[in-house]
């Protein structure tokens, strides 16, 4: 095999034009875009085998011009050589001739299959080299010369389209069976939201209809920007507020003095709930443990009794019947938001305490299955992954044909 191992500089006809990375400094900022014209890359829009068209940025033709050394066109491949995944590498296709901007590299290897070589480049043993060779603490990156001299395993050409077209067949059926499980992962989504919006648009009967402001105590957190230091005391905002628990990714600190400001006018119990009011609405999360944190652009239910009629007001929260309705009446263009006034005059039918509690003790059986079913397919989902690696390894290592 070893006789078969190129670099990847060597499989183009002139390298130096061949393999490049986009114009740095001042040659592509960000008020050189328009708003129409020809297409700019960034690292966003490319992942594992796949050019993803959204958010694009665009220059003029003469811009273009000038910059044409970073162009690609149809056919080629682009790989990032900055973020995470580092390395991912996709070849351009579905969308128009254009630039890359200065953390991607265009890969233009006339010597060798395009498609064969795209698969080589995602995997594991290239990526491992690849991410063995990053420079930088804070923003990882792969230097161009280090691209350019990739070692390659490049058998014949008939042996390349060989393997190509095994691999073509495995991740075809593997990508059909993740569909398969992805479909089971939202049709258990459904299931539960069915049952949801099932309970909460009940009327009548016991259940009495009043808005949430005479129900509850709602309050929102600060909606000034305190001055943020290097720790503290967190400041919890929409973007903390994920899959029902609180996220401390990329978390920003604020001082004692600020920290108690803030609660005075918000602060958090045990037995609260927090709900996003901008961006992404909803996401509601029922306090658990002591606060030691201040929120900000936050909504913050209290609620007085028991911890289940903390769930019963987080389950209709989290109803889609409920998001749906504050998304569509939400105010704001770029970034949709609901007011203080707005939630407290939402609607809401509440049954007695005791239909309360039925009624979370179903919903959280139901969810607890329905977690345990999402557990199991995700598991599923990251074999498949597994999979892809172990064929890729294997192909690119000269054990697959």
């Amino acid at each position: 095999m070893s006789k078969d191992i190129t670099l990847l500089k060597d499989l183009c006809e002139n390298f130096k034009k061949d393999i490049v990375d986009g114009p740095f400094g001042s040659n592509l900022k960000r008020e050189h875009f328009v708003d129409e014209g020809i297409p700019v890359l960034k690292i966003q829009n490319i992942k594992p085998f796949l050019i993803i068209p959204k958010n694009l940025n665009f220059v003029t033709p003469e811009k273009y011009e000038e910059l044409k050394r970073h162009s690609y066109k149809q056919g080629d491949i682009v790989m990032t050589k900055l973020g995470n995944p580092l390395g991912a590498s996709a070849i351009v296709e579905n969308i128009d001739d254009g630039l890359i901007v200065a953390d991607t590299v265009r890969i233009r290897a006339e010597k060798i299959d395009t498609k064969y070589l795209c698969y080589h480049l995602n995997s594991p043993i290239t990526q491992d080299l690849i991410n063995s060779q990053q420079k930088g603490a804070t923003r990882p990156r792969v230097k161009i010369a280090n691209v350019r001299e990739l070692p390659i395993y490049a058998p014949k050409k008939e042996k390349q389209k060989q393997i190509v077209k095994i691999l073509d067949k495995a991740f075809e059926a593997i990508d059909k069976a993740k569909e398969n499980i992805e479909k089971n992962i939202q049709n258990s989504k459904e299931l539960f939201q069915s049952r949801l919006n099932e309970i909460f648009s009940q009327k009548g009967g016991d259940w009495e209809e009043k808005t949430l402001g005479e129900f509850y105590d709602v309050r929102d957190g600060t909606h000034e920007s305190p001055k943020y230091q290097e720790s503290g005391y967190p400041l919890i905002t929409s973007k903390n507020l994920k899959f029902g628990k609180l996220n401390y990714d990329k978390i920003r600190y604020i001082s004692e003095k600020d920290y108690v400001n803030i609660n005075k006018r918000s602060k958090v119990n045990i037995g609260d709930i927090l709900f996003a009011m901008i961006g992404t609405i909803g996401n509601p999360i029922v306090i658990t443990d002591e606060p030691n944190y201040a929120i900000k652009n936050v909504a913050l239910f209290r609620v007085d009794n028991t911890i289940d009629s903390s769930l019963f007001l987080k389950y209709y929260l989290d109803s889609s019947f409920v998001i749906n309705k504050m998304q569509k009446e939400a105010k704001g263009s770029t970034q949709k938001f609901v007011g203080l006034g707005y939630l407290r005059s939402f609607p809401i039918n509440k049954p007695k305490l005791n239909i309360q509690k039925e009624i979370v003790n179903e919903l959280s059986v139901l969810e607890q299955e329905t977690k345990k079913l999402e557990e199991k397919y995700q598991q599923k989902l990251e074999n498949l992954e597994e999979l892809k690696k172990s064929i890729l390894q294997k192909a690119f290592s000269g054990e697959l044909v």
